[in-house]
């Protein structure tokens, strides 16, 4: 395996090769589950889902850890703010972005750890930046002194005089360039036990720590999304080598979901939900859709382009069944091509995988219509196995059933947007009775109505709710 990987502290290709031969580790920066994962939240899980099982079919032992980030200050403002315990709310959203991930294949990682299960391993690290002079603690808070470590700014390429931390400068903070690593408690907020007193973690705080229990000092990947890389990447590895760790050896960042040439967050307002996505299109679909741009571009979102990225999955798909059809017996899982290899082994090149699969389509379809079966089953069987590296292979069992699932929430949609109508209609003659009565009526049916600037938007209240374990 020849596998090269933009590195982002290098900004170059850099051949890969583990610390451990045989063995990879990886840590990916998983959600702050605050609320509802957007498609711009799991392109990350999409992305390096293809690395692992692009490493995993070179029969690699891959450790592969996401974590979860359960105490955080939006967490708790959400929480407060929906009258919630802020314990709840974050178990809520995990949930959420666990049925997400699960909808879209990608594979469980080996350990799914918590901030909030990790403070020992938390406070250790502070004890050890304390004692190694590169952090203080100061009326309850511990921050980290940045102009204590010389290489800081060398992954982001920001200069020390251009530092902005984007948090609060607090009372003991000895420079506003100084982050911090331990919150001293406030009134309502949950807190835990240090000797520097009660607090709670900051965010750059418990990567670096879990990062370092789960996969030790020195770990070969870590990834994560282009908006992390300042400050919280820049941070973890402060932290870090400060603590007396070599940490990781490559950093891959993908790019943003964009919507208007504008990263897709919830503070612009155009957040477009898995469910809602996945009433346009299959869950295979929308893996392939986020997974087809090269995972360090940015993917710009239109309905139109997702249906494009449809169209072209189901070309594969429909040929692997046609030749399975054909030849009697299920299409087998085959080898991967030459051109298909060299493309993912330079730096995760999807659109190039994907052009060689296309390829292979088209010649397999054309052995399908001159009457050789056994050309196209030979063809087939190398695209299954491509596709699978890529988390679509059509007969995966893991997409059973979604054909039939997307299409009768097609037909739902069509009944719902016929009442929304009538809705919208009442609503614009106030005829609030009317209007009032089709949204009690719907919601009865388990069918949460939501207006929105670009009109109603409609849910499965009850079917997402057991759908995420809820």
């Amino acid at each position: 395996m020849t596998l090269r990987l933009y590195d982002t502290v290098t900004r170059a290709l850099r051949d890969f090769v583990p610390l451990a031969p045989g063995r990879v580790s990886v840590y990916l920066c998983g959600a702050t589950v605050q609320g509802e994962p957007h498609i711009g939240h799991v392109r990350s899980g999409v992305a390096f889902d293809v690395l692992r099982r692009w490493l995993l079919a070179h029969d690699y032992d891959v450790a592969f850890v996401r974590n979860v980030t359960d105490i955080d200050d939006k967490i708790l403002n959400k929480a407060a703010e929906a009258g919630r315990p802020w314990w709840e709310w974050a178990a809520t959203f995990e949930r959420s972005f666990d049925w997400a991930y699960g909808q879209l294949g990608v594979l469980p990682p080996s350990v799914e750890p918590r901030a909030t299960g990790h403070i020992t391993q938390m406070v250790e690290m502070m004890q050890r930046l304390i004692d190694n002079g590169h952090a203080y603690a100061a009326e309850g808070d511990v921050y980290f002194d940045v102009r204590s470590f010389p290489e800081y700014g060398k992954l982001s390429g920001h200069k020390l005089d251009d530092v902005h931390q984007g948090e609060s400068v607090g009372a003991g903070k000895r420079d506003p360039r100084d982050f911090t690593l331990w919150k001293a408690a406030k009134p309502g907020e949950p807190s835990w036990p240090t000797p520097w007193g009660p607090g709670r973690p900051g965010w750059h705080l418990e990567c670096s720590a879990m990062a370092e229990f789960y996969l030790g000092a020195a770990f070969d990947i870590h990834c994560g999304g282009m908006d992390l890389v300042f400050p919280h990447h820049e941070n973890e590895i402060a932290q870090a080598k400060c603590a007396g760790d070599d940490f990781a050896q490559y950093w891959l960042h993908n790019g943003w979901v964009t919507k208007s040439g504008e990263k897709m967050s919830k503070s612009l307002g155009n957040v477009l939900s898995i469910p809602n996505v996945l009433k346009l299109v299959r869950p295979q679909e929308l893996r392939y859709y986020l997974g087809s741009a090269h995972y360090r571009s940015m993917l710009e979102y239109s309905e139109e382009a997702l249906q494009e990225a449809a169209v072209g999955y189901r070309r594969c798909e429909s040929f692997v069944q046609r030749v399975g059809e054909r030849t009697g017996t299920e299409v087998p899982v085959g080898t991967w091509t030459d051109e298909f290899a060299a493309a993912l082994d330079d730096d995760l090149n999807v659109p190039a995988a994907l052009a060689e699969i296309h390829g292979r389509v088209r010649e397999g379809n054309s052995a399908l219509e001159s009457g050789d079966a056994e050309r196209a089953r030979t063809i087939a069987a190398q695209v299954r196995a491509m596709l699978g590296v890529l988390g679509v292979d059509p007969l995966d069992p893991h997409w059973a059933g979604t054909a039939d699932d997307t299409a009768a929430l097609g037909a739902l949609d069509v009944l719902v947007r016929a009442d929304l109508d009538r809705r919208q209609q009442a609503r614009a003659e106030k005829n609030w009775a009317v209007a009032d009565e089709v949204r009690d009526r719907l919601a009865a049916a388990g069918i949460a109505v939501t207006d929105t600037p670009n009109g109603p938007e409609w849910s499965l209240e009850q079917a997402s709710s057991n759908e995420s374990g809820k």
